[in-house]
This record gives C-alpha cells, sequence and structure tokens, in this order.
C-alpha cells in the first residue's frame, strides 16, 4: 500500500471510526470514550487537510523537526486541533516541543523530565505529560522499564511537576498484546492517571477492550508511503 488519495484518507478514515465504535460498544465503553489520534507521520499537508476539513482535530506526529514544518500553518487555519507528540523526544528539542504539542506522550527518563520542567517554568507553556512505559522489557525500545516506573512517575509528578496525565505504551511486536494492555492499565490505576494511550492501526479493538482512552491510528487511514 502506498500513499492514497485524499478521497482515499476520507473514507479510511470512517472505516476505522465505524470499527473503532464497534469496539467501544463490544467493550461495553461509552459511545466516545475513546479518542482517536491520527498519526499523519511522514504523511505531507496535502493528505492531513481532507481530515480537518471532516472535522477530525486531534494528530500525532513522531518528529519534532517534521512537525514543525507542517503544523503551524495548519494551526493557524484549525486553532482547536490537538497535536500530539508519540514519538521520542531529544532533550535538545525541548523548548520546540514544548512550544509546539498540545500533549507530549514519551516522557521516559530523568534528564528529559529535567528539561521539560525547566522549560515549562521558562516559557510559561505545559503541555500534558504522559509517560512511555517500555511495557514488554525490550532492549530496542524507548521508554520506562515496568519495575522502575512507579518511582518515575512519581518523580515527574511531584519532585518536576509535570503535567503527568496518563501512560503510554508499545508492545512487543510478535507477542499478543492484551496482557501487556492489560498491565499498562493496571499500572494507570494504581497511579490514578486517567489517560491511556495504546493501540495501533493492528491492535486498537483490543486497546479498547482493556480500557485505551486514546488509540494511535496511521497507516490504517494514510496507507504507508512509497519510497
Amino acid at each position: 500500500m502506498t500513499d492514497v488519495s485524499h478521497q482515499d484518507v476520507q473514507v479510511q478514515f470512517a472505516a476505522v471510526m465505524a470499527e473503532l465504535a464497534a469496539a467501544e460498544r463490544a467493550s461495553g465503553r461509552p459511545a466516545g470514550s475513546v479518542r482517536l489520534i491520527a498519526v499523519s507521520k511522514t504523511h505531507p499537508v496535502d493528505r492531513i487537510r481532507p481530515l480537518l476539513a471532516a472535522g477530525h482535530r486531534l494528530f500525532g506526529e513522531n518528529r519534532v523537526k517534521e512537525a514543525e514544518t507542517k503544523w503551524p500553518a495548519l494551526r493557524a487555519d484549525y486553532p482547536d486541533l490537538e497535536l500530539h507528540l508519540i514519538g521520542p523526544l531529544q532533550s535538545n528539542k525541548v523548548k520546540e516541543a514544548v512550544a509546539l504539542f498540545d500533549v507530549i506522550e514519551t516522557v521516559d527518563r530523568p534528564k528529559l523530565a529535567a528539561a521539560l520542567a525547566a522549560e515549562m517554568v521558562r516559557s510559561g507553556r505545559r503541555p500534558r505529560c504522559l509517560v512511555q512505559i517500555n511495557i514488554g522489557s525490550e532492549s530496542q525500545k524507548a521508554g520506562v522499564l515496568p519495575d522502575a516506573a512507579d518511582d518515575f512517575i512519581e518523580a515527574c509528578r511531584t519532585g518536576w511537576q509535570l503535567p503527568i496525565e496518563g501512560l503510554m505504551c508499545i508492545p512487543p511486536q510478535d507477542e499478543d498484546p492484551t496482557p501487556h494492555f492489560g498491565r499498562l492499565a493496571e499500572m494507570a490505576r494504581r497511579h490514578a492517571l486517567p489517560l491511556l494511550s495504546m493501540g495501533m492501526s493492528g491492535d486498537y479493538p483490543r486497546a479498547i477492550a482493556a480500557g485505551a482512552t486514546h488509540v494511535r491510528v496511521g497507516t490504517a487511514i494514510f496507507g504507508y508511503r512509497s519510497g
């Protein structure tokens, strides 16, 4: 699958929204209780505008630099949009990220937490934050290891006084994601955190069943980029 046409973006978005609603019903979740983050990473502005025109306002990007080239102009046209950073954040990009994003989902280490706290004080802007948990303890993935998560979450909230509102994870690709989603949900309950960002194009109905409040879907909406 390569990039799809503008019309196909709208059709595929509608199909995802219908499946999301069905998953809510099947899980006994209230309609509208799960929010769709349309992951627009690597896709140009002309792929995003059809969703904005259709009324969707929640999007996710992986890289600060790419987001800087796309979203300021879109926000000027759609000031009510909500932009999430869902990819790794380097400490040297914290200033730009705090200025651009409404939610930063990938807080995962003390150095980053300290840099975010300092920039929020400096700028006066406080985007909501999620702690990324390396739920499968995979060496190649970012995120706080589960055994260290309780202490890190508490340090982010009370030490650095970050606006931590939830948790995010990416389960191991070759395993059943359901137990991992359940573990993240239990961790969020333990800390009374209301937001759970989990589930992507291949598994978001199972994430909804486990309690996700946000699912991150890109390929099922936009297709794959060619090249």
